[in-house]
């Protein structure tokens, strides 16, 4: 698999990154309406070629992985700037917020990448969420707000209803999401 920011591995002229980037965000945005569209449907959105899409990503696979990866670093750099900017008990909501997001776009990529594909990716980002998770629950300890024995794989263990409802439109999520950080709060 090449390198973020590369074509098959060389670095990119600012200009063909600004470029990839942008096709990145529009393929986000397509998907996100549409889990099925079609390089050419994103190439139209992007108003270029699909010759120039496929310049930067070879296949639909290419690309599924891409965006994948690319929500995956968001969902991880809103658990720092959360971390910064809110006191941690509400981080930590606010991030199980992102997570239930991430949860329903991965749902709709992961039906259209292979399964060795699926669980590359998921051995790549457990590891990293487990550290993202561990920093919002020692935060939410060390404040007092939290119990001193929340961790990270009780946390993942409770918002696993996440994978099994439709996080786009279901009414309980918020409810559901509240009632697993309320599990963590000391009282």
């Amino acid at each position: 698999m090449a390198e973020a920011g590369t074509e098959s591995g060389r670095r990119l002229r600012a200009d063909a990154e600004k470029n990839r980037r942008r096709l990145l965000t529009i393929a986000r945005a397509a998907l996100d309406a549409d889990g099925d569209a079609t390089m050419k449907a994103i190439a139209r959105a992007a108003g270029v070629g699909q010759g120039t899409i496929y310049r930067h990503f070879p296949t639909r696979g290419a690309l599924l992985v891409e965006v994948y990866q690319d929500e995956f670093a968001d969902l991880l750099a809103a658990s720092r700037t959360l971390a910064d900017a809110r006191p941690p008990v509400e981080a930590l909501r606010a991030w199980l917020d992102h997570l239930a997001a991430f949860g329903r776009r991965k749902r709709a990529l992961a039906q259209a990448l292979d399964a060795a594909t699926q669980a590359e990716l998921h051995h790549q980002q457990y590891d990293r969420t487990m550290v993202a998770i561990d920093m919002l629950l020692s935060r939410g300890i060390a404040s007092g707000e939290l119990r001193e024995d929340a961790r990270a794989g009780d946390l993942i263990a409770l918002a696993s209803f996440l994978w099994h409802l439709e996080t786009a439109s279901d009414p309980r999520i918020t409810r559901l999401l509240d009632l697993v950080v309320d599990a963590f709060r000391r009282h």
